[in-house]
């Protein structure tokens, strides 16, 4: 794109979109731009189709026998497939169950157990806080385990890794900047070091084509919630690659990890391959509206995803640079896009008030203290005009002193 658009080019932007279609198999407030999917993802209607069967038939009329006949029991393993599909990974190496946080606590316990000589744990000091928070939590449970953080301990994570280091935790996306890491450069840096590597895919899955078979990866958690549309506090993902399956070794040896849970036997004995991530009983309509989800990924081009992912950030940035950079605004994600995932954040100084005025003009993204408010891009639902039209509301805040009035100032419990 060369020199700043007019409306009318970004109009003809949209006209030519080849997922522009998909924007109608969304549920979105009338009056609303929703720049904040890389936070909670927009209902699709496939999603409200899947709970609606899931409650009404299933559960009401089925009750129990749905566990065998809606193969409820199976899901965990069969939408781990077809997620995985979406990140790069062969069948039979993905598998949905519980959260994000609990899933790094399971990730980081087995690869510590396989490289028990090793006692260091490398992570990022500005990942997002839950993967910090259960990495301390690992540590604290193995004596003599160290965490040592890149910006803390040295610039780099690579600076990090030498022979001492088990596992390195480490996003794809930033969560706050949105700078994506070259994943095939840090798993080769890792293995020649003779470490292993989860990836944290919460704000990658779903916004760009992941090859974590390709990078020959050893580990990987996320979300579905954000830019795959499963919901509030849908299910999380684990991957592991095949190659690890046997030595697989985690703490929460639950009842749905065992090799024959309705043996009801007394002592545990871990089931085979992915499944030895599972612990308990997992959320079912959480599952099926998951399903509903990721049906309507069957129908999407990751490539194209990625294409508009890319224009649209792009697009962000000129205009707001154009428009509103004498109001503070400091870009701080990467400028070029490829460097980037499908977010754009900008500091502001008074950034928490500037997208509180934001939100009550039906722009929502979203705040990160101490001063960054982040725009994330969904690309099957988000158009170059919402683009356009965002900023034309955010020059208007900033050039009015709108985002003065003293309620935005008041903090909301989330933001």
């Amino acid at each position: 794109m060369r020199g700043i658009p007019d409306l009318a080019e970004v109009e003809a932007m949209d006209a030519a979109d080849p997922l522009r279609a998909m924007r109608g198999r969304f549920i979105l407030p009338e009056g609303v731009i929703y720049l904040d999917g890389n936070s909670l993802g927009a209902a699709s209607v496939n999603v409200f189709d899947e709970i609606e069967a899931a409650a009404k038939q299933e559960w009401a009329q089925d009750l129990i026998r749905a566990w065998n006949t809606a193969g409820w029991f199976d899901m965990p393993v069969k939408l781990g497939d077809r997620l995985g599909r979406l990140i790069g990974a062969a069948p039979g190496q993905t598998v949905i169950c519980d959260t994000t946080s609990i899933n790094i606590y399971k990730v980081l316990h087995a690869a510590l157990a396989m490289r028990p000589d090793r006692s260091v744990i490398v992570a990022e000091g500005d990942s997002f806080p839950t993967d910090l928070y259960m990495a301390e939590g690992v540590a604290s449970t193995r004596p003599g385990t160290v965490l040592r953080l890149e910006g803390v301990d040295a610039p780099t994570i690579e600076e990090l890794i030498d022979d001492r280091v088990a596992v390195i935790l480490v996003n794809h996306v930033n969560y706050k900047s949105g700078r994506l890491r070259d994943m095939a450069a840090l798993t080769r840096k890792a293995h020649d070091a003779g470490a292993l590597i989860i990836w944290d895919l919460c704000h990658a899955a779903g916004a760009l084509a992941v090859d974590i078979d390709g990078s020959n990866a050893d580990f990987a958690i996320g979300c579905t919630y954000k830019y795959l549309n499963g919901g509030p506090g849908a299910p999380a993902f684990i991957y592991a690659a095949i190659r690890h399956h046997g030595d697989i070794r985690q703490p929460l040896s639950g009842w749905w990890g065992h090799a024959r849970p309705f043996a009801f036997e007394q002592g545990y004995a871990a089931g085979s391959g992915i499944r030895r991530f599972l612990c308990g009983t997992q959320p079912v309509l959480s599952m099926r509206a998951l399903k509903g989800a990721l049906d309507l990924w069957d129908e999407v081009d990751m490539t194209a995803v990625r294409e508009k992912s890319v224009a649209l950030t792009d697009l962000f940035i000129r205009l707001v640079e154009a428009r509103c950079g004498a109001f503070g605004l400091e870009l701080e994600s990467p400028r070029n896009g490829a460097e980037r995932g499908s977010q754009v954040s900008f500091a502001h100084p008074h950034g928490y008030q500037v997208m509180r005025a934001l939100i009550e003009r039906g722009v929502i993204g979203d705040f990160r203290a101490p001063s960054t408010v982040r725009f994330g891009f969904t690309p099957l639902y988000i158009g170059y005009r919402d683009v356009w039209d965002a900023v034309e509301v955010l020059e208007d805040i900033l050039r009015t002193g709108a985002w003065q009035d003293a309620r935005y100032a008041v903090k909301e419990a989330v933001t």
